[in-house]
């Protein structure tokens, strides 16, 4: 087995300026780091207990399978948050049959992300 020392995920957005005016800005993810020079250059968010690095410019939007999932402590003022800065709710929260409260947002590119509420008691909050 290889051990994993580190890892993130990597978005190569069409538009990196607009796409990080959304992560840093809309989001609020924090910067860990910064790379590089220009409009290209790398910037990578902390992302819960990985990172997400926005660098380089694609010619065409990630593939539509590609999906973002954020836990936050409460979604429904997560849902307010980022309503109010402009984004685009694909779908507000609501509880699925699963047990999770879900809401669905998009970034510029289009790629779709999950802002995930764990109900207190919900499976994942507990170890056997």
């Amino acid at each position: 087995m290889v051990h994993v020392l580190g890892s993130r995920i990597l978005l190569r957005p069409t538009d990196p300026e607009r796409s990080r005016a959304f992560y840093g800005g809309t989001l609020g993810l924090a910067v860990h780091r910064e790379f590089g020079t220009g409009p290209e250059r790398g910037t990578v968010y902390f992302l819960g207990g990985g990172f997400l690095e926005v660098s380089g410019r694609a010619d065409d939007p990630p593939g539509s399978g590609l999906r973002l999932w954020l836990q936050v402590e409460d979604v429904h003022e997560a849902h307010q948050e980022l309503h109010a800065r402009g984004a685009e709710v694909l779908r507000p929260p609501q509880r699925e049959p699963w047990g999770l409260i879900e809401m669905w947002i998009a970034d510029p590119d289009g790629v779709r992300i999950a802002v995930v509420e764990v109900p207190a008691d919900h499976p994942l909050r507990f170890r056997p």
